[in-house]
């Protein structure tokens, strides 16, 4: 499933039926390719927000693109997933002050320029797929206060595809309409996540 499809479902209760399946093998594609795969992925978003009745924006008119770093495949893992033995379930506060139950599935592990870093993954009763929120040291600067989303891919050897140049910013970064569930504490980075979307500048 893509993220589009994903954040659709999020914010607007749909159900959409994945393209592909939820643990998929994952083959390392060449760097020339990843990157034309990003930048597609990324046009496919824009034309999204400019024309689908689904679209966060409140005025599409003044729609003149979003922001991103650019595509890095040093921000792309594949990891083990420390699970828990028995999902635990978390209270996340939202951007507008209500609470959604998520469950606490397992932390990864990783390193970003040689800075370990860890990170929480999570699932829901609505959704199947893996949930990764989080803020880091870009937050608030580069990229927007509230943090991002990301939702990892399940691979078929019981790892998982982390590729923070797929994270995105919820529908509350474009409207107050929304209602988005922001990072719990566990998942603040005091590192840099430079990879994926940028702050919007309305």
């Amino acid at each position: 499933m893509g993220f589009l499809d994903v954040i659709k479902q999020i914010f607007t209760h749909e159900n959409t039926e994945p393209t592909t399946p939820p643990h998929a093998t994952q083959r390392e594609p060449s760097p020339s390719f990843y990157i034309d795969t990003i930048e597609a992925d990324r046009a496919e978003k824009e034309r999204f927000f400019q024309s689908s009745p689904h679209s966060p924006l409140e005025n599409r008119m003044n729609f003149t693109g979003l922001n991103y770093y650019p595509p890095n495949p040093d921000f792309r893992y594949t990891l083990p997933i420390n699970q828990a033995e028995t999902p635990e379930p978390l209270t996340f506060q939202t951007s507008t002050g209500d609470e959604r139950v998520y469950y606490r599935i397992g932390t990864i592990e990783f390193e970003v320029e040689g800075e370990p870093a860890q990170l929480a993954l999570y699932k829901s009763d609505q959704h199947d797929e893996l949930f990764l929120p989080f803020r880091d040291a870009t937050s608030g600067n580069e990229t927007y206060g509230a943090g991002r989303y990301l939702e990892p891919e399940e691979l078929s050897d019981g790892q998982v595809l982390v590729d923070f140049n797929l994270s995105y910013n919820p529908f509350c970064a474009y409207s107050e309409a929304y209602s988005c569930p922001l990072p719990p504490f566990e998942n603040h980075l005091a590192i840099a996540i430079r990879a994926g979307e940028k702050a919007y500048k309305k």
